[in-house]
C-alpha cells in the first residue's frame, strides 16, 4: 500500500508532516482543530484531496472539544472552528467541500452525542472513499497512456495530496499496474520544492522510474521528444473547465500545447465548483520568504519585492481531458461536466 497521508485513530489525527520529506518520515498527532489549521496553513498537510479530508477530521475534532450542552451550542461552537478551518486556504475548493459535507451531518443529527458520534463516522468514511475514489480515477486514467509512455507531471498530486493513493499518480500508479512499462519526469515544483521532495521521493518509494527536472527544463524536455503525455492534478475545476492548480501548471500546458503534447488533469468531482466564475477565484499568495532563501540560506538580496502566487488557471483550450472517478471529459468542457453532474 502506498503511503497513507492522513488518519483518524483513537480520537486524534495523525499526518506525515510533509514539511519534513524526502529526509524524515515523520508522523504527527493532533487532537486540537487548531493544530489542524496550523498544518494546513504550514503545509504539513497538502494536496486539494488531503485538504478536504483534514477540514473533515478538524470539524469532527472540534465536536469533541466542544463542552457544549445542547446541539445549538455545539453546532455554533463547530460554525467558530469552520471559520478557522476555512481561512487556512483559499484557493483549493475540497476544503470548503469537506467543512460544508461534515456541517450537514452535524445538523441532522438529534442529540449532542449522536452528533459527535455521526460526524466522527463520516469524517472516517470520506477519508476511505478517497482513496477508493482515487483508484477508479487511476483506471479510467490509465486508459489513455501507452506502453513505453514517458509521463511529465507538475508539483505532488500523489498519495501525499490525498489520503493515500493519488489523483494524477494515481493515474500513473494504475497504468503501471495495468501491466503498461512507463517512465515519469517530475518538475522540481519551486519554490516549495514539491516535486524533488514530494513527487520524487514517492515514486521512488514505490519502485517507479522517476526523473527530476528543473522547471526551467520543461521545454527542453519537451523540444527534445523526452515526454509523450502529461498528468497533474487540481486544486479546483470550474464548471467551464478553468483549472488551478500549482504555479507553473499554465506554463507547462502552454509548452504542452505548443510541442502537440496531450495535457491531461486528474481531480475527482469534489474538486469541481460549479458556481464560481474565473474571476471569482481567489490565488493564495504566500509569503515571500519562500522565494527569498532555501531553508536557512538566502538566496536573495534583502528588502526585494516578491510575487509569490500559489497557484495559477490553466484555460479549457490546452486541456486533452479532465480524468475523474466518474469517467474522462474532454471538449466542450462545459456541456461535458454538465453532464457528469447530472450522471452523478
Amino acid at each position: 500500500m502506498t503511503l497513507r497521508t492522513v488518519e483518524w485513530k483513537n480520537n486524534s489525527v495523525i499526518m506525515i508532516d510533509q514539511t519534513k520529506l524526502p529526509n524524515i518520515l515523520e508522523y504527527v498527532t493532533y487532537t486540537d482543530y487548531n493544530q489542524i489549521a496550523d498544518a494546513i496553513r504550514t503545509l504539513v498537510v497538502r494536496g486539494a484531496p488531503a485538504i478536504g479530508v483534514s477540514g473533515a477530521f478538524g470539524l469532527a475534532l472540534a465536536a469533541l472539544q466542544s463542552n457544549a450542552t445542547t446541539k445549538d451550542d455545539l453546532i455554533s461552537y463547530m460554525e467558530t472552528a469552520k471559520k478557522i478551518l476555512f481561512e487556512t486556504r483559499p484557493t483549493a475548493i475540497n476544503l470548503a467541500w469537506g467543512l460544508e459535507k461534515i456541517m450537514e451531518i452535524a445538523k441532522k443529527s438529534d442529540t449532542v452525542e449522536n452528533l459527535k458520534n455521526d460526524v466522527v463516522q463520516y469524517a472516517k468514511k470520506m477519508a476511505e472513499d478517497d482513496i477508493q475514489i482515487n483508484m477508479t480515477m487511476g483506471k479510467n486514467g490509465s486508459e489513455l497512456f501507452n506502453d513505453n509512455d514517458t509521463i511529465m507531471t507538475h508539483c505532488n498530486a500523489g498519495a501525499l495530496a490525498t489520503v493515500g493513493y493519488g489523483t494524477a499518480l494515481g493515474v500513473i500508479r494504475a497504468t503501471k499496474d495495468s501491466g503498461k512499462n512507463i517512465k515519469v519526469i517530475a518538475t522540481e515544483t519551486r519554490p516549495i520544492q514539491q516535486g524533488s521532495r514530494l513527487t520524487a521521493f514517492e515514486l521512488k518509494h514505490d519502485g517507479i522510474d522517476v526523473s527530476l527536472i528543473p522547471d526551467t527544463a520543461v521545454g527542453y524536455s519537451m523540444a527534445n521528444g523526452l515526454v509523450d503525455k502529461i498528468v497533474v492534478g487540481a486544486d479546483r475545476i470550474l464548471r467551464t473547465g478553468h483549472v488551478y492548480n500549482k504555479i507553473g501548471t499554465y506554463q507547462v500546458a502552454t509548452m504542452a500545447n505548443q510541442h502537440k503534447i496531450p495535457f491531461y488533469v486528474a481531480a475527482p468531482l469534489s474538486t469541481f465548483d460549479m458556481k464560481s466564475n474565473p474571476e471569482d477565484v481567489v490565488i493564495e499568495q504566500r509569503k515571500g520568504s519562500e522565494v527569498t532563501g532555501i531553508g536557512d540560506k538566502k538566496t536573495a538580496p534583502d528588502g526585494i519585492d516578491v510575487i509569490n502566487p500559489a497557484f495559477d488557471m490553466t484555460p479549457p483550450e490546452l486541456i486533452a481531458g479532465i480524468i475523474t472517478e466518474k469517467g474522462v471529459v474532454n471538449t466542450p468542457f462545459e456541456e461535458s461536466i454538465k453532464k457528469l453532474f447530472q450522471a452523478n
